[in-house]
């Protein structure tokens, strides 16, 4: 029996490929609405069948995938069975079986950064939905609608009391942590001290997070059946789940100026042109929408490390790129927030940018 175990994910969001490579059988767990196409061609291309696709949770900070995929497939969607989403095909509960070939995976029910989280338990690994992230990352969050400290402390007890030399593979991971064993997250991860069910609370008290308004219009969209990534604004690439990684309160909420590609481009061809900051990933500027010269690159994800390489431009003007405006205008609210004031976003991004580009051709 071998094991089709693969991540797909080219962002923080994390998917799972799960299969048996004899019956060639596969399950997508928490796969992203943007990347259903690519999902797709994947399968396709190493001749797989997708059966399930299995959200972990109603996730808070993007749009699931499931409904999209199982609209376009003949798979079945699972998630718990406090699920609020309509469309789930089949709802299960602890201990609950999901046979995939001759791979067997077993539900774990863990409520606490939401009321319908599970973890996905193999023979040799987990994977922990937001119930559990990796080191100093903590866990999801419970602080968003649903979400109950000392439910999840009950739960992180249930992952204490499985077998250490399982490999941990969480939903979401910001900082390139690499996945480890049970034995090792309960040596490293804060989450995993040993505290009391009030001390826990306590704890997580403390951090004061306080949720953003757009991660619950996104629980929301994601309990009524969406598959439109245009339904609800979500700024790209932010630790936003993760207690020990949560952004400042405020940062969401930072009002950005949009500048058009018509403009910029005569802004470009005058004497006291703006810094273009690109914040997108580095395959990104060889791909087909390419990069305007003269840009300054820094990864979203790497952004708030490195302010410091921005602060010679702080008085100057700096007008933020991405590929259609989404993680420019979380990268403008990070600036804006470390205290530049001349922001401005490329509406529509590359896309306007190259749009533009071709009809003056």
């Amino acid at each position: 029996m071998e094991l089709i175990f693969q991540q797909l994910s080219p962002h923080y969001c994390r998917t799972y490929m799960v299969g048996d490579e004899k019956t060639g059988e596969v399950a997508l767990i928490d796969p992203v609405l943007d990347h259903v196409n690519d999902y797709l061609t994947e399968i396709e291309k190493s001749k797989l069948k997708l059966i399930y696709v299995i959200d972990t949770h109603t996730h808070a900070d993007h749009i699931s995938g499931c409904p999209a995929l199982r609209d376009r497939t003949d798979c079945q969607y699972i998630m718990h069975q406090n699920a609020l989403a309509g469309c789930v095909s089949r709802r299960v509960n602890e201990a609950d079986s999901i046979q995939i070939g001759q791979i067997t995976m077993q539900a774990i029910f863990t409520p606490g950064h939401t009321q319908d989280s599970i973890c996905l338990l193999l023979a040799d690994r987990i994977m922990t939905g937001d119930t559990l992230f990796l080191d100093d990352g903590g866990a999801g969050r419970d602080d968003l609608p649903g979400g109950d400290a000392a439910t999840h402390w009950q739960s992180l007890q249930k992952l204490a009391n499985l077998p250490d030399h399982l490999v941990v593979y969480p939903a979401h991971e910001y900082r390139n942590r690499q996945s480890s064993t049970l034995r090792e997250q309960k040596l490293r991860n804060p989450h995993f001290q040993h505290r009391t069910r009030e001390e826990f609370v306590s704890y997580l008290n403390r951090l004061k997070l306080g949720p953003a308004e757009w991660m619950k219009d996104v629980l929301e969209v994601n309990a009524t059946y969406a598959r439109d990534p245009q339904n609800v604004w979500i700024p790209m690439d932010l630790p936003a789940c993760e207690v020990q990684g949560a952004w400042d309160k405020g940062v969401n909420d930072q009002q950005v100026v949009c500048i058009s590609a018509e403009k910029l481009y005569k802004w470009l061809n005058s004497s006291d042109v703006p810094i273009l900051l690109d914040v997108r990933e580095l395959s990104e500027l060889t791909g087909p929408l390419g990069y305007i010269q003269g840009i300054v690159h820094i990864p979203l994800g790497e952004l708030a490390g490195k302010l410091n390489q921005l602060r010679p431009y702080q008085q100057k003007d700096i007008v933020v790129i991405c590929r259609s405006g989404h993680r420019a205008t979380t990268g403008a609210q990070i600036l804006q927030q470390a205290g530049f004031e001349k922001i401005q976003v490329l509406q529509g991004g590359m896309i306007a940018w190259l749009d533009m580009r071709k009809a003056k051709n």
